[in-house]
């Protein structure tokens, strides 16, 4: 392995959640990692005084470019979209700040969020670097990167919510499972917050709610139902996605779906159901992630 390769392979898994949070496709965020690792290969690593610099604004560009291309077709998606989940490990959980920016509600929040603005914010205030840093990385002036991360922050934390990582996340996973394939609605809705909604994911290619369900009431009778008409014939496994407790649901050895949780105060306050096929391919790949933070400092002025 050359010193390039070495230096590439210790940086991946910053790229990686880079351009997943710019992206929010695992899929991808691969794509455009293998790219830049190809470009890496075809440059003399000792003429780059800043190797990390050069990677992060080589994925950053291209991460835009290919957002850019993709946001008509995820205006012409059937049904919900939701981010392609990715398994995470401790490492992920354990960091509060890492632990938000790749869940859900953040992610789903981002995509609301034009191309540049969500590169501005997810650079700035997730991975700290400089409004000088991601005006050259971004090809924009320090001004304008001023102004739209302004633009972005108000915007994001209009639509914000508390995010905790809750301890007894685990246990209520557990209990809402066992209520759901019993049918015990009573124990759903002590198991959920009021407010509680529920995203499914099928893509067009296989049956779900086409539309969110909203409050406990509703969910727990969705989720009952579903369970009588397809958990019984499917196993389940837990793991960690999006730093937040899921369960895989296996239909004749074939992963199905995953249900990820959102779960506050010990209740259950979102659910998003991921049963397109596209989106669980790499499903079982572990996803090293990390912010990197140790070596550059913040701008916010």
């Amino acid at each position: 392995m050359t010193t390039g390769d070495e230096e590439f392979a210790e940086l991946r898994p910053l790229l990686f959640t880079i351009a997943y949070e710019i992206l929010g496709s695992a899929a991808d965020a691969e794509d455009i990692v293998q790219d830049s690792y190809l470009r890496w290969r075809d440059v003399n690593a000792a003429t780059v005084a800043h190797p990390r610099r050069y990677l992060v604004q080589t994925v950053t560009r291209q991460s835009l470019n290919h957002l850019r291309t993709v946001r008509r077709r995820r205006e012409d998606y059937i049904g919900s979209w939701l981010p392609e989940p990715i398994r995470t490990g401790p490492d992920a959980s354990a960091d509060t700040v890492l632990a938000e920016s790749v869940s859900m509600a953040m992610l789903l929040i981002l995509e609301t969020l034009g191309p540049t603005e969500r590169a501005v914010f997810v650079l700035a205030e997730v991975f700290g670097y400089s409004q000088v840093e991601i005006a050259d990385m971004v090809g924009k002036s320090d001004v304008t990167v001023r102004q739209i991360l302004h633009r972005a922050r108000r915007h994001v934390q209009a639509r914000r919510q508390r995010f905790q990582l809750d301890d007894t996340a685990p246990k209520v996973v557990g209990q809402f499972l066992r209520a759901a394939k019993t049918g015990d609605i009573a124990a759903l809705l002590d198991l959920m917050a009021p407010d509680v909604v529920q995203i499914s994911d099928g893509g067009g290619r296989v049956r779900v709610a086409s539309r969110p369900i909203a409050g406990a009431e509703r969910v727990a009778a969705f989720c009952s139902g579903l369970a009588r008409r397809q958990m019984a014939a499917m196993t389940a496994e837990f793991g960690t996605y999006n730093a937040l407790p899921a369960v895989l649901f296996h239909a004749e050895g074939a992963l199905d779906s995953i249900l990820l949780f959102e779960i506050a105060d010990g209740r259950v306050t979102r659910l998003y159901a991921v049963r397109n096929p596209e989106k669980l391919r790499a499903a079982r790949t572990l996803q090293p992630l990390t912010l990197g933070r140790e070596t550059h400092g913040n701008d916010h002025g």
